[in-house]
């Protein structure tokens, strides 16, 4: 019997031992952010930018799968500020999601905000910014999610690790070049130039002597971790003579493939290995536009760094010439097809759960339209196409801001005249969505609405794009979820035919979805996340006139499907 009791015994502390890695608090990672002004010179120019903590692009953070970010914001700007954690599914801790006015209302100058959150199913890249005005063309950086400790990838251990994050700089303060926009209703002015890691590289003037160096040996295989962080823009990348091979995006494995190009829009990141098997030399890491609205003005320009083999640098203090980088070859500012090429090989690594029994089957126009002048406004105001105002929409509807509460807020406190529930599912007019569009179409309605889902209800959506003024490319990024990507296509979606073309074993697990010049993509999800989620256009000049909308999701049965308590230090509206 005593011998019994032993065994017995020792079997329950076997299982309490094993049981302690599932019980123990994930890993705190504590970070301090100061968003203010600093000097910043680009393009020959000294400009006082909005950083953190000094820093352009600001600081990357580095966690594993399972780790708790816990990151104070206090912000020493002139400027409002929230700060977004782009990708980062936040269970429960909508909170901590940073869209202004749609989780927190935001840190005002002299105040702090103390963001908490835990990262669980996520590797790879994602990136965090700024979440209020145009703050974002220069506070952002990256948010690298390493495995688990213990673990590693699904491919070989690379020898080294790069980011290398591609933005927007304008020669002007981004907060006056909106507010002159919003204030004449014209399109913004494009930027000055691109950058890699803040850098416009060799192509620009007075710029060279700061581009990138991206070093590495001969024979190796580094991954390069790429991040589009540009306001406006999506981006052709390519590294000259080399190929790279595709594993990851939006922090989710990918199956790998080769290419010579990839493509980003505005939010999106992509992992890539790249193997150094050239001769020893120096080569431009090179990226430029992909624009895709006709006619439309944009920034063309293309930035660069070098990949600089060991054997061709010179030595530290040694008077020598480094040899010209070797040229990168991009695709034409327009090559759709080479786009979709890119966006249609993307594939889960492994078999994908995606919901397959729907129980909301949603379609959502995207795209732009054109307020008429109201009456009484001077002609200076009304600078957009034949004296009109810019505008963009989802199903008609050009979403606004709350001004004085959040969504999240007034949806937790019940608080009446913030929102209103009435976005419609699908459009109120049915039309030839990228034909010749009826004028009488062209001007959206301003309003904000949520629509309403279930916890764990299984979502289809389509995103159909539209001609209205111009048909464009529109990455188009959903907050709280990550979200399979089961089809894209040109022209209008249709239900009878299109459905062959869906993908419900591996497609792409992503959180910015690039809905094609006019054409659609159908997204799936299930709603297991409360919240209030905005889902928008990552250009944020069709985010200024509109083009968004806000999922609330309720709350399921228990703590466990309840978001929690909003902190203490919410900022205050």
């Amino acid at each position: 019997m005593e011998t019994l009791v032993k065994l017995l015994l020792g079997l329950v502390l076997l299982l309490l031992a094993n049981a302690v890695p599932l019980l123990a608090s994930p890993k705190a990672h504590h970070h301090d952010f100061v968003v203010q002004a600093a000097k910043v010179k680009r393009l020959c120019k000294t400009h006082n930018s909005i950083t953190v903590n000094g820093q352009y692009p600001g600081p990357t953070l580095e966690i594993n799968n399972g780790d708790t970010l816990v990151v104070k914001v206090t912000n020493r700007a002139r400027y409002n500020v929230t700060v977004h954690w782009h990708g980062v599914r936040q269970m429960r801790t909508g909170w901590a999601d940073g869209p202004e006015f749609i989780t927190q209302c935001p840190i005002r100058p002299g105040e702090s905000y103390t963001y908490r959150f835990t990262i669980q199913g996520q590797e790879g890249t994602l990136w965090w910014h700024a979440h209020s005005s145009w703050l974002r063309a220069t506070v952002y950086g990256a948010l690298i999610v390493h495995p688990r400790e213990g673990s590693s990838f699904p491919f070989p251990k690379p020898n080294r690790e790069s980011i290398l994050m591609l933005g927007e700089w304008w020669d002007a303060n981004p907060i006056d070049v909106v507010r002159e926009a919003l204030r004449t209703g014209a399109a913004p002015n494009v930027s000055d130039a691109y950058t890699i890691n803040g850098q416009p590289g060799d192509f620009y003037k007075c710029s060279s002597k700061g581009t990138v160096i991206v070093p590495v040996d001969s024979g190796e295989t580094n991954l390069l971790r790429i991040v589009n962080a540009a306001l406006n823009q999506q981006l052709f990348f390519s590294v000259a003579n080399h190929k790279l091979t595709i594993v990851g995006a939006d922090a989710s494995y990918l199956r790998p493939f080769t290419t010579s190009i990839i493509m980003l829009g505005p939010g999106q990141t992509t992992d890539v290995l790249i193997t150094t098997d050239q001769p020893a030399a120096r080569y431009y890491i090179a990226a430029r536009a992909y624009a895709s609205a006709q006619g439309a003005p944009f920034d063309n320009t293309t930035t660069t760094a070098i990949l600089e083999y060991k054997k061709a640098a010179c030595p530290a203090k040694a008077k020598c010439s480094s040899p010209k980088p070797v040229a990168a070859t991009l695709p034409v500012f327009n090559d759709t097809a080479t786009a979709t090429a890119f966006t249609t090989r993307l594939r889960s690594r492994e078999r994908a759960e995606v919901p397959t029994d729907i129980d909301e089957n949603l379609f959502f126009t995207v795209g732009l339209g054109l307020n008429r002048c109201p009456p009484g406004v001077r002609a200076r105001n009304c600078q957009g196409p034949n004296g009109t105002r810019f505008a963009a929409s989802m199903n008609n509807v050009s979403f606004v801001l709350p001004k004085n509460f959040s969504i999240l807020q007034a949806y937790r406190q019940g608080v009446p005249g913030v929102f209103t529930p009435n976005f419609p599912g699908t459009p109120l007019v049915k039309f030839d969505y990228t034909g010749n569009v009826s004028r009488a179409l062209w001007q959206p309605v301003p309003g904000t609405e949520i629509y309403k889902l279930k916890y764990g209800a299984r979502v289809q959506l389509v995103l159909q794009g539209t001609s209205i003024f111009t048909a464009e490319n529109h990455p188009i990024h959903l907050h709280g979820y990550d979200f399979y990507i089961i089809a894209e296509g040109f022209g209008n979606f249709n239900s009878k035919t299109d459905t062959a073309k869906f993908n419900l074993v591996d497609p792409p697990l992503r959180n910015t979805a690039s809905v094609p010049v006019g054409g659609w993509a159908v997204i799936r999800f299930v709603a297991d996340n409360p919240g209030a989620w905005i889902m928008h256009c990552h250009l944020d000049v069709h985010l200024t006139w509109g083009l968004g909308m806000v999922f609330v999701v309720e709350d399921g049965i228990g703590a466990s499907q309840s978001i929690e308590p909003p902190p203490a230090d919410l900022p205050a509206c």
